[in-house]
């Protein structure tokens, strides 16, 4: 039997059950994806009603270390992550910026003006105006990147936080790797 999107989208339980995180990721992700599981913590896995229009949509699970093991097993691209470091100014922000890409700790740092941190620091609740850095590199050039972070920031505990890269185009995950040193 199949089922059309119109009669999946007006059913009863999911109206009911769908919350605007959950709709805001059906938007982004698109029903068929539902099927593909995201990390533990992704949208998909919090929506009330996935495992409702897998069985229904007829969609196969697909594991999500295949894909990481496909993109480790390509000679051209490498274990690739995405680090976000925040700054207080612009200054630093281009000063850290350059040093890590000429040091060949990224490939790329993206500067992000305007972020505005709110966060506790001794016992206070502290509000900031700050730049975000979004640098890509490889996984391997973390704890390289981390003390270099360490040594060049004015903060005592600066932020440096690591995602993974599960996929993503060939090209640029190949250009990421050639751009950045070995170790």
């Amino acid at each position: 039997m199949a089922l059309t999107l119109s009669a999946i989208a007006s059913s009863a339980l999911i109206r009911r059950k769908l919350p605007i995180v959950g709709a805001f990721c059906v938007l982004t992700f698109g029903l068929s994806n539902l099927s593909i599981p995201f990390t533990k913590t992704g949208c998909a896995h919090s929506l009330p009603f996935a495992p409702l229009l897998r069985s229904k949509l007829g969609g196969e699970r697909r594991s999500t270390s295949t894909r990481s093991i496909r993109m480790e097993a390509s000679s051209k691209i490498v274990p690739s992550i995405v680090v976000y470091v925040t700054v207080p100014n612009k200054e630093l922000g281009k000063k850290l910026a350059g040093s890590i890409v000429k040091e060949k700790l990224a490939a790329c740092v993206n500067r992000v003006p305007g972020v505005e941190s709110v966060y506790e620091w001794q016992g206070e609740v502290q509000t900031d105006s700050e730049e975000l850095l979004i640098i890509k590199t490889r996984e391997s050039l973390l704890e390289a990147l981390t003390e270099h972070v360490k040594a060049n920031h004015e903060y005592d505990v600066p932020e440096v936080i690591a995602m993974p890269i599960v996929g993503g185009s060939p090209q640029y995950l190949e250009w990421l790797k050639n751009s950045t040193r070995d170790n």
